[in-house]
């Protein structure tokens, strides 16, 4: 159990030490770098208790303790309570009852526990440093970054370093995904009677916001004419719903996000330049994935766990491993779509494997060696030819349908339209347009 238990935290985030005997752990303990101590109560030489016992009699500051037993008893729990012990927990027990509990101790502790939820490598981890200084602060955000790299998962740890432990809400659109008939109403709100089919009023989405975060993602592909509406909102913190005469005042975070050059847009009269300067207080840019190699498998272990499949999939309960083959497969592709395409290529293993082991072919398929293309290639050929290929397969999954194709992708209809034309996309007998 301490082998899965200690593989389950650093797919976490957390760095563990892991000791099969008690004098081992004992003699790590001394050097008092831990922030925390999860100990089994039996164990082969020295006893849980003892070793905290131990460490208490050496006068010196301890760690928190987290004891677990198949053993338990109600007059041993009280003991350890009353020594000064964290918590106590009966096995079997479920992961994320002892995660849960680690999530309340980091946040309680100054500093907090070394605990990542983006990423380990260097970069990512200079991210959340920079995100962690930003957090208290209500500044407008920036996320820059290719598709499927994971701007909203940044956005919502973002708001959850913001507003941790309360009920602030976090309010996303996708301003792509909406034409410019619909996308005032949603924004602002409406009265009743305000256009047909208004048959109540109803709170739009910056109101919604009110006290936590509005998350517009895509913003390049905003209309103009909903640049200004929403510039004027952020200037003056008031907005007006359709069909009313009476102002509302807003308060909210704003965090926006676009793959694309806001500069280039600007110069092609396409994004307001006065707009660009109001959401662009700061700064956060995403590196796709090819960049942060570090993070691939870390990724991949973490969608092997988090999947319920690949949990129960596991002989005797154990979690499903990566093969080495698979390992190396993994870390040679160049991962055009990013965090997204990783997560349903490892979600696509669990579901078809049938023993504890990913391998190479069940990742890619038998056909699909990967080749070392950045090295064969210019990167710009590999880069498209892989996009065009994970296009193709998405299309061919949602039966040619655009709109659920998009929507699988985590796109607009009219980006991937225009990645289509790009990329020469058309289903077989479709002419060139």
């Amino acid at each position: 159990m301490g082998g899965a238990l200690a593989l389950r935290l650093e797919l976490d985030g957390y760095a563990c030490d892991w000791h099969k005997s008690g004098r081992s752990a004992l003699a790590d303990l001394k050097s008092g770098r831990h922030d925390l101590v999860i100990s089994d109560i039996r164990l082969p030489d020295l006893s849980g208790e003892a070793v905290y016992t131990s460490l208490l009699e050496q006068g010196q500051g301890i760690p928190p303790f987290i004891f677990m037993t198949g053993h338990a008893t109600v007059d041993q729990a009280v003991r350890l309570m009353k020594r000064g012990a964290v918590d106590y927990l009966t096995k079997p027990f479920e992961p994320e009852v002892l995660l849960a509990k680690l999530r309340e101790l980091s946040a309680c502790r100054e500093g907090g526990a070394a605990v990542s939820r983006l990423g380990i490598s260097p970069s990512m981890r200079a991210m959340e440093d920079l995100l962690a200084r930003l957090a208290p602060h209500d500044a407008s955000v920036l996320i820059m970054g290719e598709s499927g790299v994971g701007k909203e998962v940044v956005a919502r740890w973002l708001h959850g370093l913001r507003h941790d432990g309360t009920d602030r809400p976090f309010v996303a659109l996708n301003c792509g995904a909406l034409p410019e008939s619909l996308m005032e109403a949603e924004l602002f709100g409406y009265e009743k009677g305000a256009y047909t089919g208004a048959l109540k009023a109803r709170r739009g989405l910056l109101e919604q916001a009110e006290g936590g975060t509005l998350f517009l993602d895509e913003i390049g592909d905003m209309p103009l004419a909903m640049q200004v509406k929403l510039l004027r909102a952020l200037q003056e913190r008031r907005i007006r719903r359709l069909g009313s005469e009476t102002d509302i005042a807003v308060n909210f975070r704003l965090i926006a996000a676009t793959h694309q050059d806001l500069k280039t847009r600007i110069e092609q009269g396409a994004f307001r330049e006065d707009l660009y300067y109001r959401i662009h207080v700061i700064q956060v840019r995403i590196p796709p994935l090819r960049e942060r190699r570090e993070d691939i498998l870390w990724l991949a272990r973490r969608f092997m766990v988090e999947s319920a499949v690949a949990v129960a999939a596991g002989a005797e309960g154990r979690p499903l491993l990566l093969s080495p083959a698979a390992e190396r497969a993994l870390l040679d592709y160049a991962w055009p779509g990013n965090v997204r395409e990783l997560k349903h290529v490892i979600e696509r293993a669990c579901l078809l494997t049938q023993g504890p082991m990913l391998s190479a072919e069940l990742l890619f398929g038998k056909a699909s060696k990967q080749p070392k293309s950045t090295l064969e290639a210019p990167l710009g050929d590999w880069l498209s030819s892989q996009e065009r290929a994970y296009i193709l397969q998405a299309l061919a999954t949602q039966d040619w349908r655009v709109q659920d194709t998009a929507k699988l992708l985590g796109i607009s209809r009219k980006n991937l339209w225009e990645k289509m034309k790009r990329l020469d996309i058309r289903r077989k007998g479709e002419e060139p347009s």
